[in-house]
């Protein structure tokens, strides 16, 4: 029998997509009321009644993004404490655990981030998920992701043309999950470095080009290194 695989926030976009278009592993995915990440009781009792052998943590708080600057005690409950009660449960009950953070914990100004490079979040979300990290990174059977992706198609309608990153869809992070159950540590993971509208203008010939001007706060180069994850894509295969 296939391991189980208890995937938090079940009910999320991710997960969602997962669900659809997940062929070979076997999935348990909770939703709130099932695993609520602020009660470490509600975390245990589903444990028990499981038994999963892997923990992906995918419940946090992310959209819409300002909600981190005006509900600072939200986004540190959800993102920081909810993945600490995770990760307290992962050790108490000896499970993987892998932990889904952002390309968002790196400055984003030079680019081609490696996952050896500092971390200094640009925003409150990539702090609350650096946080997340911290907890994570203590338990040493875990794997951070530092995950780069968007939903398809790509819902807007206008993208930046000079800020560059590594955005991929939901369903590309579907194919790579198999291949990264086993590891530990910190893997980026990611697509092709590139300007938000050409990765937009494939899937959305309609997206309008546009610039972040220089006041904006977001930095231009979120671009991070693949060369770890393409290796271990091709030892894979």
């Amino acid at each position: 029998m296939k391991k189980l695989i208890l995937v938090t926030g079940g009910n999320g976009r991710f997960a969602n997509v997962l669900k659809k278009n997940n062929k070979f592993l076997n999935f348990y995915f909770a939703s709130k009321k099932e695993c609520n990440i602020l009660d470490i009781k509600s975390i245990d009792k589903l444990i028990k009644k499981i038994n999963p052998k892997i923990i992906i943590h995918c419940a946090a708080l992310s959209r819409p993004m300002n909600i981190h600057e005006k509900n600072i005690s939200k986004s540190i409950d959800l993102n920081i404490i909810g993945t600490a009660n995770i990760t307290k449960a992962s050790e108490k009950n000896k499970i993987k655990l892998i932990y889904f953070s952002t390309g968002y914990v790196y400055e984003g100004k030079k680019g081609n981030y490696s996952e050896k490079d500092p971390v200094k979040p640009f925003n409150n979300y990539g702090l609350s998920k650096l946080g997340g990290e911290c907890s994570v990174a203590m338990y040493k059977n875990s794997l951070i992701l530092r995950i780069t992706m968007t939903e398809k198609p790509f819902a807007h309608k206008e993208a930046f043309s000079n800020l560059k990153t590594n955005f991929m869809f939901h369903e590309d992070l579907v194919k790579i999950l198999p291949k990264v159950l086993n590891k530990k540590g910190i893997i980026n993971i990611g697509g092709k470095s590139q300007s938000v509208y050409s990765f937009a203008k494939k899937y959305n010939k309609k997206v309008k080009k546009i610039k972040t001007n220089i006041n904006n706060t977001l930095p231009l180069n979120q671009t991070m290194n693949l060369n770890k994850l393409k290796k271990i894509m091709k030892n894979y295969n």
